[in-house]
């Protein structure tokens, strides 16, 4: 496994990675099964949509996309759910919609979440599993390799920018040093 925490910077070029098809309904505890809560993110990454895609977890690689259906994240509000994708190196979800607690823990943990077209068929836009494809994250599009691009809704400033800093924690933080007269600045 090439498993990394850093999310994808916003401004970098499209970056490539392999997409991994769902269908509606993935639940957080389908990402993050509640019997493993009790242990660190690396062990509950282990088992990240085993119960859906059992070889997910083994195979999925540092650049890798979601694509999947309607409501993708609903349950819990366990931020795990996220946490393990970030933490398996997951650049990007896209989906046809998302569950609100979801999606704001996404930007919060700085994984970016892209809405797809509402006006192709879903879930998977016609994309096979394990599609290569490119993703402009500042542009909100997805590049496929038969010429075909994939439009999502553009993600709002104020989101792009929790996402460029790592999340919520360490954006208040670069915000807070960034209002600090010079002379009462930490070493970061």
């Amino acid at each position: 496994m090439n498993h990394s925490t850093a999310p994808a910077p916003v401004n970098a070029q499209p970056r490539p990675g392999r997409c991994w098809v769902l269908g509606d309904d993935i639940n957080t505890d389908y990402l993050a099964p509640g019997k493993y809560m009790k242990f660190g993110i690396e062990d509950i990454a282990r088992h990240c949509l085993e119960d859906v895609l059992p070889h997910f977890a083994a195979e999925v690689r540092a650049g890798d996309l979601i694509i999947a259906g309607r409501n993708f994240g609903t349950g819990s509000s366990r931020e795990q759910a996220v946490e393990v994708l970030r933490h398996l190196g997951v650049q990007c979800v896209i989906a046809r919609s998302f569950a609100g607690l979801f999606y704001r823990n996404g930007f919060n943990l700085g994984l970016p979440l892209l809405l797809g077209p509402a006006d192709m068929p879903a879930p998977a836009w016609s994309i096979a599993p394990g599609t290569p494809a490119v993703l402009d994250l500042a542009q909100a599009r997805l590049q496929l390799p038969d010429a075909r691009q994939l439009s999502c809704q553009p993600i709002p400033t104020h989101l792009l920018a929790l996402v460029a800093d790592g999340g919520l924690v360490p954006h208040l933080r670069r915000r807070i040093e960034r209002q600090r007269p010079p002379h009462t600045r930490t070493a970061p």
